[in-house]
C-alpha cells in the first residue's frame, strides 16, 4: 500500500514576513507549494495538502514563557513600541516586529502540531511542512529569524503523548533552540549536522554538547568546516545517524530541512549540492521506515535563494517522501511564475548544478574536521548510547 503524505502549507504563511530587504522570504514557500503541484506531486494518489490550524497559547507555552508570548502579540499591534522588544530578541536587525507577527508565528507552530496530530493518529505515515523549522527560537527569546519554535513545540507535544523523538536536523545553522529545550530530556535525541559555530551563527554546537544528566548522549553535533560538500556530508551521515537512531529506538523521526548548506547559499560557507540533498532525504526515508514504521514528520528551514534552490530543494524532498521521481526539465508554467516573482531567469533543470572548486586546501580541511568529529562522537556517544559502529566500506 502506498504511503499516505500530505504538504502542510497555506498561502497564509505568507503572512511572515520581516521586510522585504529581509533574507527569509516567504515566497520561497509558495514556490515550492506551486513547483510541487506543476509537478503534480499533490495529484497522486498517496499525497495531498493540508491547511495549518493556529497554535493556542497553552500549546505555545510546552516551550515558550507565557510572558515572551504576550510581548510578541504587544509588539503585533500597529504603533507598538519596537524597543521595548529588544531584550526579548524582538525588533532586531534578524527578527524586525511585523503587522500581526503574532498571528503568523502561531500559524507555523499550529502547521506543526497539525503534522504530529495526522501522524499520530494514523492518518498519514509522512507530513511535510514548508513553512516550519524555526529552531533558534529560545524560550523568552527571539533568534535568528524564528519567533516561535514550531519543531520544538511538535515535539514537546508528542512527549506529552508519552512518545520517543529522535530529531535530525541538517540546517547549516546550529539547531540550538531544539537542542536547549530538551537538552536534559533523555526521551529526546537531536542530532545536529552543521556548519561550525566558529564561522556561522549562532556560535553553538560542539561535539562536547552531550547532554546532561541522564539525557547525556542524547545530544549530538557536528560541526562541519566550510565548503564541506556532499561526500564528506554522506559519509558523516552514514557513520552516525543511522546507528544511534537505531540504538535510540524512536517511535517518530523529526527533521528539519534547512537548505541553506547549498553551495550558492548567500549566507553560509557549505558547499552541498541539490543531488546530494536528495539522497540525505532517500537515506532518512529508509531509516523512517526502519525504526518508526514510516512515522516521519519533516519541516522546512534555511534556505535563501529562494527564486531558485529553496523550491527545487524542497520539491525534491515532497518527492522522496511520496515515493515518486521527477522529470530533470522543471516545467515551463513553475518557471514562468518565478520569473514574473523575481525579474530573472529560473532554473530550467533540478538538479544539473556545476558547484565552484574549493580553494586550495579547503577539501582537506573539511576533511580533517569530520573525521575528527566523528571520531569524537563515536568515542564520547556511542558507547552511552549502546551504539554499533557501522561495518564494512
Amino acid at each position: 500500500m502506498s504511503e499516505s503524505v500530505t504538504l502542510i502549507y497555506s498561502d497564509d504563511y505568507q503572512g511572515y514576513r520581516f521586510s522585504p530587504w529581509h533574507p527569509m522570504k516567504p515566497v520561497r514557500l509558495l514556490l515550492t507549494a506551486e513547483l510541487i503541484r506543476a509537478y503534480g506531486i499533490d495529484r497522486l494518489p498517496n499525497c495531498g495538502f493540508t491547511g495549518p490550524r493556529p497554535a493556542s497559547d497553552e500549546e505555545l507555552e510546552l516551550i515558550h514563557d507565557p510572558v515572551y508570548i504576550g510581548k510578541v502579540r504587544e509588539l503585533s499591534e500597529p504603533g507598538a513600541e519596537e524597543s521595548s522588544g529588544w531584550s526579548w530578541g524582538l525588533g532586531t536587525g534578524d527578527n524586525p516586529v511585523f503587522p500581526r507577527m503574532h498571528e503568523s508565528s502561531a500559524l507555523i507552530a499550529g502547521g506543526a502540531l497539525t503534522a504530529a496530530e495526522k501522524i499520530m493518529s494514523g492518518e498519514l505515515d509522512h507530513a511535510f511542512h514548508v513553512a516550519g523549522g524555526l529552531h533558534h527560537a529560545q524560550r523568552a527569546r527571539a533568534s535568528g529569524f524564528c519567533i516561535y519554535n514550531d519543531v520544538a513545540i511538535a515535539i514537546a507535544w508528542l512527549r506529552q503523548q508519552g512518545i520517543r523523538v529522535v530529531y535530525i536536523d541538517i540546517d547549516a545553522h546550529h539547531g540550538d533552540g531544539v537542542q536547549n529545550a530538551f537538552y536534559g530530556d533523555s526521551e529526546v535525541m537531536t542530532i545536529s549536522f552543521h556548519e561550525s559555530g566558529r564561522s556561522l551563527f549562532p556560535g553553538t554546537g560542539y561535539t562536547g554538547d552531550i547532554g546532561e544528566g541522564r539525557a547525556r548522549g542524547t545530544s549530538i553535533n557536528l560541526p562541519l568546516a566550510p565548503h564541506t560538500g556532499d561526500d564528506l556530508f554522506l559519509k558523516a551521515f552514514d557513520e552516525l545517524v543511522p546507528p544511534l537512531t537505531r540504538a535510540f529506538r524512536p517511535d517518530v523521526v523529526v527533521t528539519q530541512n534547512g537548505c541553506d548548506g547549498h553551495f550558492d547559499d548567500p549566507l553560509t560557507h557549505l558547499s552541498l549540492t541539490l543531488e546530494g540533498y536528495a539522497k540525505i532525504w532517500a537515506r532518512m526515508h529508509d531509516l523512517s521506515h526502519e525504526v518508526t514504521a514510516g512515522r516521519w514528520l519533516a519541516s522546512g528551514g534555511g534556505g535563501y535563494q529562494a527564486f531558485t534552490v529553496v523550491p527545487c530543494a524542497w520539491t525534491l524532498l515532497m518527492a522522496e517522501l511520496a515515493g515518486t521521481r521527477l522529470a530533470e526539465e522543471i516545467p515551463e508554467s513553475w518557471r514562468e511564475l518565478c520569473e514574473r516573482h523575481s525579474g530573472a531567469q529560473a532554473p530550467r533543470f533540478l538538479t544539473r548544478e556545476s558547484p565552484p572548486p574549493p580553494g586550495p586546501g579547503a577539501h582537506e580541511i573539511a576533511r580533517q574536521a569530520v573525521e575528527d568529529g566523528t571520531a569524537e562522537i563515536k568515542s564520547k556517544i556511542f558507547p552511552l548510547m549502546g551504539a554499533a559502529e557501522k561495518q564494512g566500506p
